[in-house]
């Protein structure tokens, strides 16, 4: 692994990790549906304008539309819009938690659907990973936190993981920005028909929901997504995957900078519990390949 992929890994960490806090400040302002499709459209249209301008044709082989669909739906509409909704009651430090789980959720889904060979410390990782995410589900939920919610994230999870394992198979063939342009799309119009027969449509302005609303689209909407399809086909899906080890120090650190999200002893000892078995799990994948 070069030192550029290693910087790209880790601005996407950052990104990535930072986009759960500013969500956050958005449904406190914003439908959550109603945001995200309307945020998937402005993002489709500077994606796709972008592509146009590198050369970028939208003409995709059947393989490449279906990823594009699938990513869309799963990324987008699913992941992003149910994370987006669970925040109205869900600190987006636990979300953040919750999410970065998708590497072990991935290691699962190999070993028990696609019967890849898991290695021992795989295998360790694996328990790690759910001992940690138990150990602060059982801090949380004492405390009162919304299982409704917890659940929505889970559910938020498991779709990532399902694109995520899409990756697999899937090469942009040269057209990139465009295929990340045309997912934002689907995830737009998914969530827009989604608003149209749940919300009530209100918008709170205030500087602060301009600035994350702004943020959301063209950093960890276009610039993540653009820097996690560059760095996959750079380095491979299995090893981009060992930077989501980051994920659970860097989303509840930016929590609690920007939101001021409070963390007790044990949600720091599951964090760290989590990211090793994250990164236990991504590096037997590695040493297996």
């Amino acid at each position: 692994m070069d030192i550029r992929a290693i910087a790209m890994g880790l601005t996407f960490a950052l990104i990535w990790s930072s986009a759960f806090s500013s969500a956050r400040i958005i449904v406190a302002h914003a439908p959550p549906f109603a945001a995200s499709a309307v945020r998937f459209a402005i993002a489709g249209c500077i994606g796709v304008a972008i592509a146009w301008a590198l050369g970028q044709s939208w003409r995709l082989t059947r393989d490449q539309w279906r990823a594009t669909l699938v990513f869309g739906l799963c990324q987008n509409a699913i992941y992003l819009g149910l994370n987006f909704y669970a925040m109205q009651t869900v600190e987006a430090s636990l979300a953040s938690i919750i999410a970065s789980t998708m590497p072990l959720m991935v290691a699962a889904a190999g070993w028990v659907v696609f019967r890849d060979r898991l290695p021992a410390l795989g295998i360790i990782g694996l328990i790690l990973g759910i001992g940690g995410v138990m150990l602060i589900m059982w801090t949380r939920l004492g405390s009162g936190v919304d299982g409704y919610g917890v659940a929505l994230c889970v559910i938020a999870a498991v779709a990532l993981t399902i694109a995520t394992l899409m990756m697999r198979t899937m090469s942009s063939g040269g057209k990139l920005m465009m295929v990340v342009g045309l997912q934002m799309f689907v995830g737009a119009i998914v969530l827009g028909f989604a608003s149209a027969l749940t919300e009530t449509i209100f918008v709170t302005v205030t500087p602060a929901f301009v600035a994350a609303f702004t943020y959301t689209i063209f950093v960890p909407g276009l610039l993540a997504t653009f820097i996690w399809f560059a760095l996959v086909e750079r380095i491979g899906a299995t090893k981009a995957a060992t930077f989501h080890f980051l994920n659970p120090f860097f989303g509840v650190a930016i929590a609690a900078l920007i939101l001021g999200e409070r963390l007790g002893p044990l949600d720091i000892t599951g964090v760290a519990i989590i990211a090793a078995g994250i990164l236990a799990v991504q590096v037997s994948r590695q040493a297996k390949t």
